[in-house]
């Protein structure tokens, strides 16, 4: 008996663990995470990053260069003295140095006409990345909306069975006690199983849309998730604008009508970019320089000495030489430090330089044509993106008409086959119809009911749809 109810509990926290483990999404989390996930919107972001690094670096090219550059060098043998430009037969270490900057005064504005350029291009970068994210939302909302449909589907097909179940158990105590023929109790068995294939494939369905589901969020097909049932109210869900003001509304909003229209500004600025290498290039340079040299030596003065010189002869004698003491100083030598020659060999230049193109194989002139075809292209692109916008919003709104007439006619047609079944079911009770009629009242309830659920999710898709033009927030 302890080994039972051991068994028992062990089974039982099993499937509690199993339960809780298997995790139910809201549409918000489902949202987020599948845009935190999505690889799109990841080379979405990255191309905005770049377009930052591009912008950046655009604005930095019109402020004035600055480099530096160095050498060291060690010859033997015979040498030139970099210092002095004399041969020297020595070891020489030898330093070089060299520091330049130049400033672009003018080159027709094509540099700034770049940098608004890439000004433009990082906004709309930006917007695709805003329809990234807007694609990711309105695929993992029809997922969720088609999940959420196929779970009603599912329970109204496990309703249909248990009821056909019950009525079944019913009518074969009734054949038994003789007051029914055993012919409707086959009927209402082919009825059961006819029902059990259909609850099998509203399970395939559901199954189904929870990969796709788990797909989108990029879930391994092992992962248990459920989502959580919609509440929402049909009767604030009308359609109070026009198809005209949601495309004028649409036309503001989208991003792929944003990003085409700053693409069209952008070909616009690299128009007038290119244009400005027609305009000759004005250039301001400054250097400095310096070197050293270990050939390079200085004389130090370490003391005098009193030294007898000739300076003649006795005129009365020549063969007496003449001679007086003269000071000599004398020197050491070293070689100059590196700070003193630094500081003497320092060398400063400044110059303007004027570039006028006059003939450079037509690279210029084609440059140019293409940047204009590349404008007209672009604002064709918008033409096209205004165009495709308005009609899927026609077609939208279209749609959302249609689909709630259709959802209002499903409620009326509900409510009938509901009474119609009712009324036939106490009938059928009292003996007053056959089975025939009552299970043609019946599957008509149900397919009514599975119609009411398939318009409700269609108009609350394409209602969404119509929200999603019109810049609402993609909720429930």
């Amino acid at each position: 008996m302890r080994g039972i109810l051991l068994a028992v509990l062990v089974v039982s926290s099993l499937c509690s663990f199993g339960q809780q483990t298997k995790k139910v999404w809201t549409l918000r989390e489902l949202v987020d995470y599948a845009v935190s996930s999505n690889l799109t919107v990841k080379r979405s972001n990255y191309s905005v990053r770049t377009g930052e690094i591009n912008y950046l670096q655009s604005r930095m090219t019109m402020l004035p260069s600055l480099n530096a550059n160095g050498n060291y060098g060690f010859n033997w043998g015979r040498n030139i003295d970099p210092t002095t430009n004399l041969f020297v037969e020595q070891r020489i270490n030898s330093i070089n140095a060299n520091v330049s900057s130049s400033l672009l005064l003018w080159n027709g504005f094509r540099l700034f006409y770049a940098m608004k350029q890439s000004e433009v291009e990082l906004e709309a970068v930006s917007q695709d990345l805003v329809k990234a994210r807007n694609d990711v939302i309105l695929n993992v909302i029809t997922l969720y909306l088609t999940v959420v449909f196929n779970k009603e589907l599912y329970a109204n097909a496990e309703y249909q069975l248990g009821s056909t179940r019950e009525q079944l158990e019913r009518t074969k105590k009734l054949v038994e006690a003789g007051a029914l023929p055993r012919a409707d109790a086959l009927n209402l068995e082919a009825q059961h199983a006819t029902n059990e294939l259909n609850l099998i494939q509203r399970e395939n369905a559901l199954n189904l849309s929870f990969l796709q589901l788990k797909q989108a969020l990029q879930l391994p097909a092992s992962t248990e998730m459920d989502v959580e049932l919609l509440n929402v109210d049909l009767n604030d869900q009308g359609i109070n604008k026009s198809a005209d003001e949601i495309f004028e509304i649409a036309v503001l909003s989208m991003p792929e009508i944003q990003a085409a229209r700053l693409r069209q500004k952008s070909s616009a600025f690299a128009l007038r970019s290119t244009r400005g290498n027609y305009y000759p290039r004005i250039t301001l340079n400054g250097s400095l320089s310096t070197l050293y040299s270990s050939a390079r030596q200085e004389a130090i003065l370490e003391g005098s000495t009193l030294v007898p010189r000739e300076i003649g002869y006795l005129q009365n004698n020549p063969a007496e030489l003449v001679y007086t003491d003269v000071l000599v100083n004398q020197f050491s030598f070293q070689t100059v430090g590196y700070q003193e020659q630094f500081k003497n060999n320092l060398g400063k230049g400044l110059g303007i330089n004027l570039q006028i193109p006059i003939f450079n194989g037509l690279q210029t002139r084609s440059a140019v044509q293409r940047a204009a075809i590349s404008r007209e292209l672009a604002n064709i692109t918008v033409l096209e993106n205004e165009n495709i916008l308005r009609q899927s919003v026609e077609t939208a709104y279209n749609d959302a008409l249609a689909a709630s007439k259709t959802y209002q006619s499903a409620q009326k047609q509900v409510g009938a086959r509901d009474e119609a079944f009712r009324m036939t079911k106490q009938r059928f009770e009292l003996g007053a119809v056959n089975f025939v009629e009552y299970q043609v009242a019946e599957n008509d309830l149900f397919q009514a009911q599975s119609d009411l659920l398939r318009a409700k999710y269609d108009f609350i898709f394409k209602k969404k749809i119509l929200d999603f033009y019109q810049g609402l927030p993609l909720e429930f």
